[in-house]
């Protein structure tokens, strides 16, 4: 589903504007910050914005109850996920939660229900009235009202959405954030690189308009910059633990 409504060639061109326009966004604070910022926050704040445009068709950091509340969680839902928990490396502490990490995810998780209960019921709603919007939530909640089930009789359910959005929000923030903190970094580390790719701009864009889609092909240098960045500083760099459903043997290794 985030491969074709989310990802996919067509999708990245409808989402365009949204990216554009939270890029103007930050771009425009950055020029008119008056004392230094931090670039982690900032950027975060943007990629937040355009993920919750396309995905729930709202910005979390603006006016409004429910963007509060949502943008609450979300940066909840980051600290909690990167505390040092005793519980992860002594097995046999984890049910005293000592720290408290498990109750306060239980309980982040109970308002992450209710929150998104009454977003996919106002998505159902103006589905039902007729109404077309082109976030992410939309189609899902369109797909779980539909007559036809898929190839294997089922249908998405309320829970496999909430999953789906809360899986988005966590892995697609604050990765991007960093990444791009890290790429400043880099560029200010290394003058060189930084003035080479300033004059690549200019010479294709001029200084009068962003980057867009589309003049990517023709920026070869900024593609190298960025890729190097992720060569140097994945998002993810020690992985996502994993556990072997069961035994197996690897280059003669038992696992």
């Amino acid at each position: 589903l985030c491969n074709v409504h989310l990802f996919s060639t067509m999708a990245l061109d409808e989402f365009q504007h949204v990216r554009r326009e939270e890029v103007s966004l930050l771009v425009g604070k950055l020029a008119a910050a008056a004392s230094p910022v931090c670039m982690g926050e900032e950027v975060n704040v943007c990629a937040t914005n355009a993920l919750g445009r396309a995905v729930l068709g709202m910005r979390l950091f603006a006016a409004g109850k429910e963007a509060e509340e949502f943008k609450e969680m979300v940066v909840e839902l980051m600290r909690l996920a990167g505390v040092f928990n005793v519980g992860d490396f002594i097995p046999e502490l984890k049910w005293l939660d000592l720290q408290g990490v498990v109750g306060k995810m239980k309980a982040l998780h109970k308002r992450y229900d209710r929150l998104l209960d009454g977003l996919i019921a106002k998505h159902s709603a103006r589905s039902g009235a007729g109404g077309k919007e082109g976030s992410l939530l939309s189609v899902l909640v369109a797909l779980k009202n539909a007559e036809d089930a898929d190839a294997e009789g089922e249908k998405i359910t309320d829970t496999e959405i909430k999953a789906l959005l809360l899986n988005l929000f966590s892995a697609g923030t604050d990765t991007t954030a960093s990444t791009v903190e890290w790429t400043l970094a880099e560029l200010i580390r290394h003058p060189e690189v930084l003035l080479k790719l300033q004059q690549e701009l200019d010479s294709v864009l001029g200084r009068d308009r962003l980057v867009s889609d589309a003049d990517l092909p023709r920026l070869p240098y900024l593609q190298a910059v960025v890729k190097e960045a992720f060569r140097l500083h994945p998002s993810t760099p020690l992985s996502l633990p994993r556990v072997a459903a069961e035994s197996c043997e690897i280059a003669g290794y038992h696992i």
